[in-house]
């Protein structure tokens, strides 16, 4: 018994260093293939006022911005919820915001059901979710994808992209597809809802 543990034990540590290296050159390249000098969007604020992607920085250097599907849905939803805990975090290293194709004043309503403190963007009318990968127009319809990019603003108001990545079920940024594995029928067939009751 003792062996096979100690096997286990082995190929789990040989595994955890593949995946750390695998997920450092996945991120590597997906930082290498975002990273350009991108213009400076427009956006819709809480009350209907236009800001620029430069505005989102405040006093940091850098930023973060979840692109997120909007209120429709509920994967999005659970990302959000993650994010309002960990926010005070992030923000002592970049600033973080929220952008999402719904408008000002059904992105406030929503954020106030779920009680999130972050800062939430439109981009309605903008083509910053397009050109950063995550709008796409398919048979005259119009599809959003989640995920994040890193932007750094340079002394000289230049704002470069500098990373970016993809959400999905399972991915690094919802730490829940993790616990779910720890479960004797892992994640299941579970989905987010907005509410269990």
């Amino acid at each position: 018994m003792e062996t096979a543990t100690t096997e286990i034990r082995d190929r789990v540590q040989v595994l955890e260093r593949d995946i750390a290296a695998k997920r450092k050159e996945l991120q590597e390249l997906l930082n290498e293939s975002a990273r350009g000098e991108v213009a400076d969007y427009e956006l819709i604020d809480g009350d209907g006022r236009r800001v620029h992607l430069s505005d989102l920085f405040g006093d940091k250097e850098d930023l973060l911005v979840i692109h997120n599907m909007g209120a429709a849905c509920p994967f999005c939803t659970l990302w959000a919820d993650g994010f309002n805990g960990i926010v005070p975090h992030i923000e002592s290293r970049a600033a973080f915001v929220v952008v999402s194709p719904d408008a000002p004043e059904a992105q406030k309503q929503f954020a106030a059901s779920r009680n999130w403190t972050f800062r939430m963007y439109s981009g309605a009318g903008s083509d910053f979710s397009q050109e950063m990968g995550y709008s796409f127009e398919k048979n005259g319809q119009v599809y959003q994808l989640p995920g994040v990019s890193a932007f750094h603003k340079r002394t000289d108001g230049t704002i470069i992209r500098t990373g970016r990545d993809s959400f999905g079920p399972g991915d690094v940024y919802s730490g829940i597809w993790y616990l779910f594995a720890l479960l004797d029928n892992g994640v299941g067939n579970w989905e987010p809802q907005y509410s269990y009751r």
